[in-house]
């Protein structure tokens, strides 16, 4: 639940969460004065907050009005590519560089995210706490930028993958086979274990647009 009155979030993240949280998703119509009231401030830092994710890319224009942008086949391809690169290397040098306490933090979310299977939403919050923490974890702030820049990207996604059906007991034991190469500190394992859980999220998103696209 996003708190407009928050004094730690400006109007942009409040604007990226709401877009991530997908109560704005791609093709609606973002609109200053409506902005504003929601989120109980003005309408300069509404406007220079969607001007920043214009220059993002994450919002278009329709005319002259502006809407959350959407990613066609080739951009989302792209998009995955990029991904799995950078996650692969995350989970690399976290085997190499976490903490015993990240360690045990990221066991910890496996095990815990086990009771939000049945529930898309929550598992798909849960998983981006998971990534995030693995990102903390590889202990490089410019490769954690990088992947930020990335995963904003993925909000423009309509719908997450994690609701197919199966696949939220599929990327739970994916998670937990990422977890068990770092705890064993084997890169090369966390590396491929990542980057091939990255590889079968997208193919499932894949034959869900497929499906979509048939309705």
């Amino acid at each position: 639940m996003l708190d407009p009155k928050s004094p730690q979030k400006d109007a942009y993240q409040l604007i990226l969460e709401a877009i991530d949280s997908h109560i704005y998703k791609p093709g609606d119509r973002l609109v200053e004065s409506d902005l504003a009231d929601r989120f109980g401030m003005s309408r300069t830092p509404i406007r220079e907050a969607l001007q920043r994710l214009e220059t993002q890319s994450l919002l278009t224009r329709d005319g002259r009005s502006l809407i959350v942008a959407s990613l066609d086949h080739t951009q989302m391809a792209e998009l995955y590519v990029v991904r799995g690169e950078l996650e692969g290397l995350a989970a690399r040098l976290a085997a190499r560089h976490a903490t015993p306490e990240e360690v045990r933090v990221l066991r910890d979310m496996v095990e815990a995210d086990r009771s939000l299977l049945g529930d898309p939403a929550a598992l798909a919050r849960a998983n981006k706490r998971f990534h995030k923490q693995i990102h903390l974890a590889s202990h490089n702030r410019f490769l954690v930028q990088q992947l930020d820049l990335v995963h904003r990207s993925m909000a423009l996604l309509a719908t997450t993958s994690l609701a197919a059906d199966g696949r939220g007991d599929d990327a739970l034991a994916e998670h937990d086979a990422i977890v068990r190469a770092i705890e064993e500190g084997n890169g090369d394992a966390a590396d491929k274990a990542l980057r091939d859980h990255i590889s079968k999220a997208f193919v499932t998103r894949l034959k869900l647009d497929a499906v979509a696209d048939e309705a």
